[in-house]
């Protein structure tokens, strides 16, 4: 993640107290979120493919993120907070019924509803993103609209490939593809800083928006 020098002198961010915190805290923080799929992968091939053994390490795992996540920023920011909290509700009801249908259906879940969320707030004359991570940059409210709406089609595009993959190819296959997920969500972002450095306020910092997957 590269920082783009103020124009009006001040030190580059990656080189002040502050800045290192805020680049450090936000690489913790995207671990953090990531940490529960990645462990429920590990489980269900370490473990032969068992799905209840890995749905278990799941809800743990995303437990585990949530209290972390408060530990190192002594809050939990809106979007892991959401994905935790649905984590722990869609695992929690595939351990009680034994079934692998709720932890894949809540893929499509969280990303529809975060499509709904963020192409309906600019349809509305809104721009829900500005409210997730408009902290960290200044944009024009037409830049935030624009970041949005693209948001919102990468969440419409992984609730779309969810359900075609979930619906047509078996449950290793479906793994592997939520594990993909995580690489694209990172990739995504990344392609979004120069539309940022474009539009963001004189002397801001160029910095990588969070990928648009917190946790599982």
């Amino acid at each position: 993640m590269s920082d783009m020098p103020s124009t009006d002198g001040a030190p580059d961010a990656k080189e002040t107290p502050g800045g290192a915190k805020k680049k450090h805290a936000a690489w913790v923080r995207t671990a953090i979120d990531y940490g529960a799929p990645v462990a429920f992968g590990v489980a269900f091939f370490a473990t032969g493919r068992n799905f209840q053994t890995a749905t278990w390490v799941l809800v743990a795992a995303s437990a585990l993120a949530l209290i972390l996540g408060y530990v190192v920023e002594r809050r939990v920011a809106l979007l892991p907070l959401f994905s935790g909290v649905m984590a722990l509700i869609f695992g929690t009801l595939g351990l009680v019924f034994h079934t692998d249908v709720f932890v894949k259906i809540k893929v499509t879940v969280v990303n529809g509803a975060l499509a709904v969320f963020m192409i309906g707030g600019v349809l509305t004359g809104r721009a829900p993103l500005k409210a997730l991570i408009g902290e960290a940059v200044h944009l024009s409210d037409a830049a935030w609209r624009t970041l949005t709406l693209r948001y919102g089609g990468y969440f419409a595009f992984a609730a779309v490939a969810n359900e075609v993959v979930r619906l047509t190819q078996g449950t290793d296959m479906w793994v592997k593809f939520r594990l993909a997920l995580l690489p694209l969500a990172i990739v995504f972002s990344l392609s979004q800083v120069p539309f940022m450095m474009k539009h963001m306020a004189k002397g801001d910092h160029a910095e990588t928006p969070e990928p648009p997957d917190a946790g599982f």
